[in-house]
Parts: structure tokens; sequence; C-alpha cells
């Protein structure tokens, strides 16, 4: 961050004289990591997994800012309670109709919400959208 973003940056060593903890998390040895209190050299590619990680450990301890969340993010809206992940349907989120092999995303709305069309007058948003190219032989 420091090379990229050297004036952002300077909220982090603010951040840190006033007692916050420094963590970077690269694989590579940078200027950031040479200031950090902690340099995490995680193998590349990893990095999503290893936020999963966080966000798992920070929701399971409970360590997390409620009123901020709350407020600030869209964590307090809810999909559908139609909506089925591809975990609960063998690769394929709700909706696939295998004859068209095409989506109706009907069910991938937020709950208490009508889809809308962003551009006036149109065909409903719930409209289909086509599956993968490979999704005949999957189904198959």
């Amino acid at each position: 961050m420091a090379e990229c973003h050297p004036v952002g940056f300077q909220w982090v060593m603010e951040a840190k004289e006033r007692g916050a903890k420094v963590i970077h998390v690269d694989p590579r040895f940078t200027r950031t990591s040479a200031v950090a209190d902690l340099h995490v050299p995680i193998r590349a590619g990893s990095d999503i997994a290893f936020l999963g990680g966080i966000v798992n450990h920070i929701l399971e301890n409970e360590r997390w800012f409620p009123e901020y969340v709350k407020k600030y993010t869209n964590a307090a809206t809810i999909v559908s309670e139609d909506f089925r992940d591809t975990e609960d349907l063998d690769g394929v989120f709700s909706g696939l109709d295998a004859e068209t092999c095409s989506y109706d995303i009907a069910s991938w709305q937020y709950e208490g919400m009508e889809a809308k069309s962003i551009a006036g007058e149109r065909e409903p948003a719930a409209a289909a959208i086509r599956a993968p190219s490979y999704c005949q032989e999957a189904l198959s």
C-alpha cells in the first residue's frame, strides 16, 4: 500500500502512531511490510481463503461492530427465502430451467423488494439469464 497509495498510507501511519496494530498480508515483503507490526506472507492465490478465515473468526468470536454494520453496510439486506445456492442444488442456482438452460432470477431478489428495470419501462428484471454454455452437458 505504501508504494501504490502513498497519500492514503499516511492515514495508516497516523493510526499506528495512535496505537493501532498494522497487519500486512502479502506474499511479497514491501515497504508496507517493513513498517507493519505483523507481516503475513501468505501463498499467492490464497488471499480469499485467508479473508474467509478472518471473517469467520470475527463472526464466531463476535468481534464485529453491529451498530456500524447495520447502519452503514448492506448486511441487513436479506435475500429471498426462495433463493437456493449452488451448495443446495448440486452446482446450480435456484431458477434454472433445464429445458431452455436459462435462469429465472425472480428468487434472487432481496426479501420484500420487487425487481424493477433500471432503464424505465421494459421487461421485468426477472427476465431469463442464460446459464453457462456447459449447462446442456451438465444436465444430461
